[in-house]
């Protein structure tokens, strides 16, 4: 059965969707932009702090929900600009030094509100 999540600690979902979904086995994040939790966008930092708030979203999701990024499967990600893709995995990797997740990675042209990065992710819940 699904149930969608909510954290606090996350950004706040700014359209018709939720932060997170489970259905007692996998946990399906939307994907998260470089928000603060008070709604900030890190437009103006440099990918890497991008990266690394999109996964910070990421992890306060999973965490509200007794999770951890060692429980990720899959990530998603979207560019702005393929070329920013070494600036971005040196920062992503910083989050997983041991197995990491498989990964896909793709230059989108343009994400949402202007941000350079979106993430989003599959978690087991098992």
């Amino acid at each position: 059965m699904k149930r969608t999540i909510s954290t606090d600690d996350a950004p706040a979902a700014v359209g018709a969707y939720s932060q997170a979904t489970t259905n007692g086995s996998l946990l399906i994040t939307a994907g998260q932009l470089p928000l603060t939790t008070d709604g900030e966008l890190l437009d103006d930092e440099s990918v890497a702090d991008q990266t690394r708030q999109c996964l910070r979203n990421v992890e306060a999701i999973l965490e509200s929900e007794g999770l951890s990024l060692s429980d990720v499967l899959k990530t998603t990600v979207f560019l702005d600009d393929i070329d920013d893709f070494d600036e971005f995995n040196e920062a992503y990797s910083e989050f997983f030094e041991e197995e990491p997740p498989a990964r896909s990675a793709v230059g989108a042209g343009a994400v949402p509100k202007g941000a350079a990065v979106e993430i989003e992710a599959i978690a087991t819940t098992e």
